[in-house]
């Protein structure tokens, strides 16, 4: 009789802190249909986003220059589109032997970091191809080549995407997760596991090990079993049917369990380690090995301390916010001309904000309150104290009494803050950044404030696109330290794109 993969209800009992499993004959289905066609069903999906592309970008070139479509999609095979053909079919080649040598076939990577990855190989194989063809002096249109590199670049995550969705779907991406741990470490794992959907993972069971407590409730989701951990885990994994294990023990467990931890590195297959780092740099971290020994080291690189890594980071933010200046001049001067017409006020809000280094600076805003903003507020908050908790936790209101009409839409699609690209362009701001403060709030970073001084304060960051007005401050001190202590440049331009889509669903703002 075939076992079935549908997990049982184990018989448990609870020894203080510990939930002890008396029996379990829960069993996770870890024979994943079809899983040994993946690699090959994502990198056909690459092929045909590369086809796709070629062949749309020689349609959109010859209807540029005239010629029927219907003509074209039959009779295209012109001598100048076979030598394209050749040298792309070369170029696609190349670019999906660097995808699968990078594991972005067999392998299991975050969205950015993957897009991180498919950026930096198209951006060398575009400039080979316009290379080749100008070395070569071949007659090949702009266009043509611009259209299809950019056509490539859209067409291929949709078809990743599409293509991991299906087989999640299908069951055949999907895989299993086994996690050992149950303190802030293990909670944390899973939250990150659970953040990134496409990665497959699903944490199914929980095993507590000897002499650890169980989470608090509420933080385990309920379709997640725990159990203990018995004497064999190798064994009780096997009963399970050797799920992909995911250890994740907190800094004070290791030592205890350095059996456990033994056992599972020298005789478990499906083994991923999540290790509790806390306050270090993670991005670019480089592990060093030694010959015979059993120690590693991790070099931490922490960027934005680096004067090449701030020089690159400047030069992106000029460039940047001086276009975004002249293509934004319309709007920026249709909102001026707007919000002065309202009350015939001024048309900036001007406040001192603490920048790099602790020194202050005059940051730039459209003005969206009322002139007597100050004097509404206090007699707001004195007739409505069941509200001032609220303004304490990120001194904003979500219904302020003090912002004009003009202002509440400023508010919602976050153009009052566009005047701060002069900000940048001065020097005392980053497009990206911790949000700038105010001198009162300085002392509710705590520790992180040196991170925060570390850098300059940006128009958009981390927080804003991760929840904004709808998280605590001490949330906001945490997203801040995470960006400072893991900047990169790939990672300003992500919380741009992020920025842009937040900005348009008006996540968080008021």
């Amino acid at each position: 009789m075939r076992r079935s993969p549908i997990r049982t209800t184990s018989d448990k009992t609870k020894r203080g802190n510990v939930v002890v499993t008396i029996k379990s004959t829960a069993r996770i289905n870890t024979t994943l249909q079809w899983s040994h066609w993946v690699p090959y069903a994502l990198a056909l999906g690459d092929i045909v986003a590369f086809l796709l592309a070629f062949y749309f970008a020689r349609l959109s070139h010859a209807i540029y220059y005239g010629l029927d479509p219907i003509w074209v999609l039959f009779h295209w095979w012109g001598t100048l589109a076979q030598i394209n053909l050749l040298l792309f079919l070369l170029l696609t080649v190349s670019v999906i032997t660097s995808f699968s040598l990078k594991g972005h076939y067999a392998q299991r990577k975050a969205f950015w970091d993957e897009a991180g990855d498919v950026l930096a190989v198209l951006t060398i194989f575009i400039a080979l191809n316009a290379a080749i063809a100008f070395i070569g002096k071949w007659p090949l249109s702009r266009l043509w080549l611009f259209s299809t590199w950019a056509l490539v670049l859209l067409l291929l995550p949709i078809f990743r995407h599409s293509i991991r969705w299906g087989l999640v779907r299908l069951g055949a991406w999907a895989r299993p997760v086994v996690l050992i741990g149950s303190g802030p470490n293990a909670v944390e794992a899973m939250r990150a596991i659970a953040s990134e959907p496409l990665l497959g993972y699903s944490v199914k069971k929980m095993l507590v090990p000897r002499g650890c407590s169980t989470p608090s409730p509420g933080k385990v989701p309920p379709e997640v079993g725990v159990e203990s951990l018995g004497n064999n885990p190798l064994g009780q994994l096997a009963d399970l049917g050797n799920p992909h294990v995911v250890l994740a023990l907190d800094m004070d467990q290791w030592e205890a369990q350095e059996q456990l931890v033994r056992a599972l590195g020298l005789s478990y297959p499906r083994l991923t380690i999540a290790p509790p780092l806390r306050g270090l740099p993670l991005f670019g971290l480089e592990i060093m090995h030694f010959f015979s020994q059993e120690v590693f080291m991790l070099r931490v690189r922490d960027n934005l301390a680096r004067p090449g890594p701030r020089l690159l980071k400047r030069i992106f933010d000029l460039i940047a916010a001086s276009l975004l200046v002249i293509a934004l001049s319309p709007l920026l001067l249709f909102l001026a001309w707007r919000i002065h017409a309202e009350d015939k006020g001024s048309i900036f809000f001007l406040q001192e904000r603490i920048g790099r280094d602790g020194k202050p600076f005059m940051c730039l805003k459209f003005r969206s309150m009322v002139l007597d903003a100050e004097v509404r507020l206090t007699e707001y908050l004195q007739s409505h104290p069941e509200i001032a908790s609220e303004y304490e936790r990120n001194y904003k209101l979500r219904n302020d009494p003090r912002v004009t009409r003009i202002g509440r839409l400023l508010r919602r699609a976050s153009l009052d803050e566009l005047p701060q690209l002069f900000n940048v362009l001065k020097g005392q701001m980053s497009l990206v950044g911790p949000r700038p403060l105010l001198n009162r709030e300085l002392h509710r970073y705590g520790d992180s404030i040196h991170l925060y001084t570390q850098v300059k304060p940006g128009i958009t960051g981390l927080w804003q696109v991760s929840g904004r007005s709808e998280t605590t401050f001490a949330d906001r001190a945490d997203l801040d330290a995470w960006y400072v202590k893991n900047w990169s440049l790939w990672y300003d331009i992500v919380i741009l794109l992020r920025t842009v889509k937040v900005v348009f669903a008006r996540n968080g703002a008021y």
